[in-house]
């Protein structure tokens, strides 16, 4: 697989360069809960202050639909940017066409090597309809394109996909590693090791469709062993599942019997109410048949735990996606930080170990073993709809 890197872009040195990146960091309380996805993204922008481009940094932020909404705004990234790279940064309104003509002289009196940062993209409708007006308008701020923003190439958006039809287009840095630590499952060492959780069984079906037939062994946890448990006949008392699919886990059950491992036993608690936890809640381990009607599974159990771990021992390859318990929640979070601790002792040597979607990247950090694991994802949905060889129209000409 050839893939069109920017190291291969010709004529960089004092272009004007269009880098989308993905920004959409975690908020609480107005300020940046997790920057990993700024920091990740640091070797492109020093890659391009080396060759003394003029740098136009575009992200979305949250679900405007369209809408120019203060509070998901990106302004308040310029100063945090600003301060890590040690470079002043210009903010540029880009949220109509007007305003992108305005952006553009700006951009074209500007001297070499500085460095722009757009609105939120998606205030203007034409960023998540992929508008070829939309797309046009950005593409003249710039001479060349580079995707940096893997998490969001599976989907068509103005500045991932139509943009791409106007400038020379490359792949950044960070996509490019994204793409080949990604590649390493696609041809594993076997044993192939899957690890399953979260809470949508549907999301998680690209990647089950496509990984399942070659997989070794398939561990379920979090929500999605609810559906599991339900196809197998056993009651989850009031915890979620995904009701539109309990035949769907009943058929994968049925064609990969032998290879999908279930858990043995579950944590409980009768105080998780109307999608709310107690701050103390009662826990209980229950065997599969012992849940009761009024509680609430919000782990995987010892037994499990020890049942999983041999698995994840012997494995030469691990994928692993969502969180196998409400971590969030303390007395939850001790079966999703064993399997994480588990993976990283395996992981770097022993086995390619490889983790992806925004909670169980958040579970890694969590365990203190994310430097010990092959490759930490930014992406989840992308991600698992690459490893399921759904369309990417991000990635479209930038690789072979």
């Amino acid at each position: 697989m050839k893939i069109k890197s920017i190291r291969q872009a010709k004529n960089l040195v004092g272009a004007t360069v269009f880098l989308r990146v993905d920004f959409n960091v975690p908020l609480k309380n107005g300020k940046i809960a997790d920057d990993l996805r700024i920091i990740k993204t640091l070797p492109d922008i020093h890659y391009l202050m080396d060759a003394r481009s003029k740098i136009i940094i575009a992200t979305h932020l949250g679900r405007p639909e369209g809408r120019v909404q203060k509070k998901l705004s990106t302004k308040f990234l310029v100063e945090y940017l600003s301060k890590i790279i040690k470079k002043p940064i210009k903010f540029l309104d880009v949220s109509d066409l007007k305003k992108i003509a305005t952006a553009e002289k700006i951009i074209k009196k500007a001297k070499a090597d500085s460095i722009f940062f757009l609105e939120n993209l998606r205030f203007n409708k034409g960023e998540s309809a992929n508008d070829q007006k939309f797309a046009s308008a950005l593409a003249s701020l710039a001479e060349i394109y580079v995707n940096n923003a893997f998490s969001v190439s599976h989907r068509a958006e103005a500045s991932t996909s139509a943009i791409k039809k106007y400038l020379p287009s490359y792949a950044g840095l960070l996509l490019t590693e994204e793409i080949e630590n990604l590649n390493q499952i696609l041809k594993p060492r076997k044993p192939l090791l899957i690890v399953v959780g979260g809470s949508k069984i549907e999301t998680k079906l690209p990647l089950l469709k496509n990984l399942a037939p070659m997989a070794d062994q398939i561990l379920i946890g979090g929500g999605v062993a609810n559906n599991f448990l339900l196809a197998k006949g056993f009651g989850i008392g009031s915890s979620i599942y995904d009701k539109n699919n309990v035949a769907l886990a009943k058929s994968l059950l049925t064609k990969y019997s032998k290879k999908i491992i279930m858990p043995l036993d579950l944590v409980v608690t009768p105080d998780y109410k109307n999608g709310v936890c107690a701050k103390k809640p009662r826990l209980v381990v229950r065997d599969l048949k012992s849940v009761k009607s009024s509680e609430f599974i919000g782990d995987i159990g010892p037994q499990t735990i020890g049942a999983y771990a041999p698995i994840i021992k012997k494995a030469k390859t691990i994928v692993w996606n969502g969180p196998l318990g409400m971590f969030e929640v303390p007395g939850f979070k001790y079966g999703t930080l064993a399997i994480a601790r588990l993976i990283a002792t395996r992981s770097r040597g022993e086995a390619f170990g490889l983790v992806g979607g925004g909670e169980t990247e958040e579970a890694v950090r969590l365990s203190g073993m994310e430097e010990y694991i092959d490759w930490v994802s930014t992406a989840g949905g992308a991600m698992l709809a690459y490893l399921g060889k759904e369309p990417m129209p991000g990635l479209e000409g930038l690789i072979d």
